[in-house]
């Protein structure tokens, strides 16, 4: 094999991904058409996969395993872009593999990257015949074309139902004794066995959820020693002060993020991408084009100025009418349920029937929520956005808004009309301790749920096969058919563009927004808060480990959307709480209008001073990272000049 493998194949890989097929209703007959599964498995084989084919009860399923001379190979077929030690970049080549940055686990290629070489494997066998080949599949016949795509001819027959990532049972098993299941330490997390397991989104969110935790006990202590402690005369001065530390916390907490993802991405090999070489106006592949393609005219560049402008401010103007429509809705339909069930919940008698007004509100808001959710992603298919990236942050923007009206409206109303801070106290509570409790319990039953079912229906119907006069039970016996069989990890609101991290992070943002925007009615809401995220680090975690299908591995590098989300709720944090400190409650628990709206106003502008003036104080990113890509591009434009200047003397050759 030479060198170009000695470190690679030392790397053992398991079955990681599955087809899955119907079941035969009838045996597979003899003849001179051939078995679509049988050249299936010719073809995966013939591609250099390891291939195992198992008979379940639900169905059939061929497990796929790659050796990784095989990865190797197909990424260089895809030019896939791998990190170099250099810093840069560059297209991967097996035979220069020591060339190339290795992960935290050791292994050549991510997560993700080894899904890619999968789908791109398993795609990529085509018909390369000069004729049509007819293959059949439980007695119906049908042809593959010239160039076709077997696998894909296979989905449009309806012979392949589902192409899914498998759990590696070796590495579940660890992360789940280690992680999942380990409760000596409530915020510790393997992030890096994480992300070698999940990929970098996952991994990102998880890192994201357990830096929030520890954080929160922070003020968590503070407004636990606002509520125990007794300071007399100056008691007055007590809700500023949290007020001011709260916002002083967040802002800093936001900044230290962006630190630790900075350097999460430079110890993945992440951060280091074609970008900082792109801002130099250089591209390796494209230098000896951009000097032989002399001809082309200044008029071309004006057009195609003209069009990038054109699509540029037609797709602001369709995202403004989406926009509109999602604001239209909120106002016109959201809007009145919301102040129906505040209303409601003002006029109920006892606390027993606000709960179960408020449990009901939480169940029916959910479908409303979802509906909305579906509308928006129906709209992004007509906006003119850059990339998935850019839909999946249009959605994130879309559908916040939905759930930041469901979530706040009930308290915005109370505290206007009641001005009653005990009574907002009480809804804080109840809010909190329902919605967390409900969602909480929504989320990890759903999954075993419709995982009990679905193998209650594949048994049910196996027995009904065999007869009743079969005394033996059926079960499933393999691992491969119990993980067919639980759910995936999408969003509530359709897998289109994102993942079950969307409604992952909803739940985040909105806990953070009310946490914040009502910290100076109820200080003691941040212990709630800390003590649902450290059930909710193993929780989340159970939860893809155990009930859920191996997620789909998606290139995200950053929580993306989702952090400019944080930043505007401590925005509004500034503006609703200094609107509750203009009526300082008094010992019977009333507001009146003390000290007066110029203090209040003074405060205000020196919180939003503290918010964007000690965003400036912590750099985004450790210094050892920000010298290392300063380093790389060096390198960059380093290498990027040796070869321009080569081109350069090569076309001037040809002139003379």
């Amino acid at each position: 094999m030479g060198a170009e493998g000695e470190g690679a194949v030392e790397e053992a890989t398991g079955f990681e991904v599955c087809i899955v097929l119907p079941k035969l209703s009838r045996a597979a007959a003899t003849g001179p058409t051939e078995d679509c599964v049988a050249r299936l498995v010719r073809e995966l084989e013939g591609a250099g996969l390891l291939v195992e084919r198992v008979r379940g009860v639900p169905a059939e399923f061929i497990k796929l395993a790659a050796p990784m001379g095989t990865l190797g190979r197909a990424a260089a077929d895809m030019q896939m872009k791998k990190l170099t030690y250099i810093g840069m970049e560059l297209q991967f080549r097996w035979d220069q593999v020591a060339a190339f940055v290795r992960q935290p686990d050791g292994s050549l290629f991510s997560w993700r990257e080894r899904y890619c070489c999968f789908r791109y494997l398993i795609y990529g066998i085509v018909n390369k015949t000069n004729s049509e080949i007819a293959l059949k599949f439980d007695g119906k016949e049908f042809h593959w074309k010239q160039s076709e795509s077997l696998l894909t001819m296979l989905e449009a027959e309806g012979v392949v139902k589902r192409i899914f990532p498998l759990h590696d049972e070796i590495k579940r098993k660890q992360l789940l004794r280690n992680w999942a299941l380990n409760w000596l330490d409530f915020t510790w997390q393997p992030i890096d066995e994480i992300y070698s397991y999940f990929g970098t989104k996952i991994a990102t969110y998880f890192a994201f959820l357990g830096m929030y935790t520890r954080w929160l006990f922070f003020p968590a202590v503070f407004g636990l020693t606002t509520q125990l402690i007794d300071f007399g005369s100056l008691q007055w001065l007590v809700l500023p002060a949290f007020l001011i530390f709260v916002i002083s916390w967040a802002v800093f907490f936001l900044q230290f993020w962006k630190r630790k993802n900075s350097a999460l991405l430079a110890r993945w090999g992440i951060n280091c991408s074609l970008s900082e070489y792109k801002n130099l106006g250089i591209e390796l592949s494209s230098l000896s084009d951009s000097l032989t393609v002399e001809e082309k005219k200044f008029c071309d560049v004006s057009a195609e100025k003209s069009k990038l402008q054109r699509n540029e401010w037609f797709g602001v103007l369709l995202r403004i009418r989406n926009y509109g429509i999602i604001m239209l809705a909120i106002i016109c339909l959201q809007l009145p349920f919301e102040l129906a069930y505040a209303h409601l919940y003002e006029i109920a008698e006892t606390e027993v029937m606000r709960y179960l007004l408020t449990a009901v509100y939480l169940v029916a808001i959910q479908y409303y929520t979802r509906i909305g959710g579906k509308v928006s992603v129906n709209l992004i298919k007509y906006e003119n956005n850059q990339g998935e990236e850019s839909s999946s942050a249009s959605l994130v923007y879309k559908a916040f808004g939905l759930y930041f009206m469901q979530s706040y409206i009930g308290l915005f109303y109370h505290a206007s009309l009641y001005r009653d801070i005990l009574s907002l106290r009480q809804v804080l509570i109840q809010r909190l301790i329902v919605y967390q409790v409900l969602e909480n319990l929504i989320e990890n039953s759903i999954p075993y749920l419709k995982y009990s079912y679905k193998k209650y229906i594949a048994i049910h119907k196996k027995k009904r096969g065999k007869g009743s006069t079969v005394g033996r039970s059926v079960r499933l016996s393999t691992r491969v058919e119990k993980e067919y069989l639980k759910p995936s990890y999408t969003a509530s609101i359709g897998a289109e563009l994102e993942d079950g991290l969307f409604d992952d992070f909803l739940e985040l943002t909105l806990q953070f927004g009310m946490i914040m925007m009502f910290a100076c009615a109820f200080p003691l809401i941040f212990c709630f808060a800390a003590l649902n995220n450290v059930t909710e680090l193993r929780a989340d975690a159970l939860k893809l480990l155990v009930m859920l299908k191996r997620p789909v591995p998606r290139a995200a590098a950053t929580i993306g959307a989702w952090l400019n989300i944080f930043q505007f709720l401590v925005v509004m944090a500034i503006c609703t709480n200094c609107l509750l400190l203009v009526c300082l409650y008094d010992v019977e628990g009333k507001w009146r209008i003390e000290p007066g709206l110029a203090a209040i106003l003074i405060m205000e502008h020196a919180l939003l001073l503290i918010k964007f003036g000690f965003s400036h104080f912590v750099p985004e990113e450790p210094a050892w990272v920000r010298a290392n890509r300063v380093r790389y591009v060096a390198q960059a434009q380093n290498v990027c000049s040796k070869q321009l200047l080569r081109n350069i003397s090569k076309f001037q050759g040809k002139l003379d």
